[in-house]
């Protein structure tokens, strides 16, 4: 399995992250993509991924709850950080409009320069949208010709959105949200449409740690280890094999991040100064 969403360089995880690796890759994670979510988080994602060569990666990009930071000292550090080899997405990126924490005019400026970046790239974007499809879908088919993919992390929409995304050829990332008996009943009658070849699962540890795991964690801390959790429940709102879900999920975010076999070299070549 690949964890295509965790908050790795998040503090929590200061004290024993090389002990959550090890648990992860004991549960059968092989690879993880460590987002970045505002500039500095984002050099912070790069310096663990290096720590673990050719198993971590990370993304470079500003959550639309710092958007307010996105100035062209913020956005030519995301170029540096995106020349990296280790740097396989820009984002996380989008709209939030159910917080609201950056103005929306704010936001909407920030995603449309993080997409030109992606674009200038030919990176995938890490897309974040919280009750903002109904704008986030026109600016998105503005620049589908000019993007090289993309997933929308913790897709939580209803049927209509999923299709337009699947119609703008973006993946759907499933995270334990789909565990909670509470919230997570509509994504479990939708994601059964979601075509195989554009499905992905992530943890977005150490948020949204799965309901669904007994016995319950003596922490609500979520882990990378946790994503088999993620797997099943998947599996079983699909009517598949728990196996077929880790198998197509990771041929999926092996191709659209250019992700190697675990032991293997980068798919991407680059030099930064970041």
């Amino acid at each position: 399995m690949i964890d295509i969403g965790a908050n790795l360089a998040d503090p929590a995880f200061d004290g024993d992250r090389d002990h959550v690796l090890e648990r992860a890759f004991a549960a059968g994670v092989e690879q993880l993509v460590v987002t970045g979510a505002s500039a500095e988080r984002s050099r912070r994602a790069l310096e663990v991924a290096r720590e673990r060569p050719g198993l971590l990666f990370a993304t470079a990009g500003i959550h639309p709850h710092d958007a307010k930071s996105c100035d062209d000292a913020a956005l030519d550090l995301l170029r540096r950080l995106a020349a990296a080899p280790e740097v396989v997405a820009v984002g996380e990126c989008g709209l939030d409009f159910y917080r609201d924490l950056s103005p929306r005019p704010v936001q909407e400026d920030c995603l449309e320069r993080q997409l030109a970046l992606a674009a200038e790239l030919r990176l995938p974007v890490f897309l974040h949208d919280r009750d903002a499809a109904e704008r986030m879908l026109p600016i998105l088919r503005q620049w589908r010709g000019a993007l090289a993919g993309g997933v929308v992390h913790c897709f939580t929409g209803d049927r209509a959105t999923r299709e337009a995304y699947v119609e703008l050829d973006r993946h759907a990332g499933i995270t334990g949200w789909i565990c909670d008996e509470r919230r997570g009943v509509p994504l479990r009658g939708i994601v059964g449409r979601i075509p195989d070849e554009r499905l992905l699962i992530e943890t977005d540890a150490p948020y949204l740690l799965p309901r669904t795991i007994r016995p319950r964690p003596r922490t609500r801390r979520n882990e990378p280890q946790w994503l088999a959790a993620v797997r099943d429940e998947v599996a079983a709102c699909r009517g598949q094999a728990a196996e077929h879900v880790a198998a197509v999920t990771t041929v999926n975010a092996r191709r659209l991040f250019g992700l190697p076999e675990p032991g293997g070299g980068s798919d991407r070549t680059g030099v930064s100064d970041a």
